[in-house]
């Protein structure tokens, strides 16, 4: 019985820090970076998991507004097309109705593209709803 108080002792403390921890380092920041990882990574599924459900996208090829299921696929046709060699954010600020934005260079061996992408928080949680990738 001890063993079994102790154990959920244990547990109930490592998920309160996790939780702590989630909700006091989520901040817009680590978001812009988290999303930065993610482009990359150059891998389409890392960037979608950020996606609102439907999100206004544009690539040189495309420009629209997509379900996240679409835009993952315009992205995924756009990573294959342009193998990333480096992705650095150049600025990030917020709006005054809460949402942020970033904008960074995205370098391929051939091409240099200006990236911008548009969060806005939906259930508490910041989404990209908007994102371009424009050839410089």
């Amino acid at each position: 019985m001890k063993k079994i108080a102790i154990l959920f002792i244990i547990i109930t403390t490592f998920y309160s820090i996790s939780i702590f921890a989630i909700v006091f380092t989520d901040t817009p920041n680590d978001i812009i970076q988290t999303i930065s990882k993610a482009i990359s990574s150059g891998k389409s599924e890392n960037v979608a998991v950020y996606f609102n459900s439907t999100l206004d996208l544009t690539t040189p090829e495309n420009e629209g507004t997509y379900s996240k299921i679409q835009a993952e696929q315009i992205l995924k046709d756009f990573f294959s097309k342009n193998p990333i060699s480096s992705f650095t954010i150049k600025h990030n600020d917020s709006s005054t109705d809460g949402s942020i934005y970033a904008i960074g260079i995205y370098l391929t061996e051939a091409q240099t593209y200006r990236v911008y992408f548009l969060l806005k928080k939906f259930d508490e949680k910041y989404l990209i709803q908007k994102m371009e990738f424009e050839l410089q």
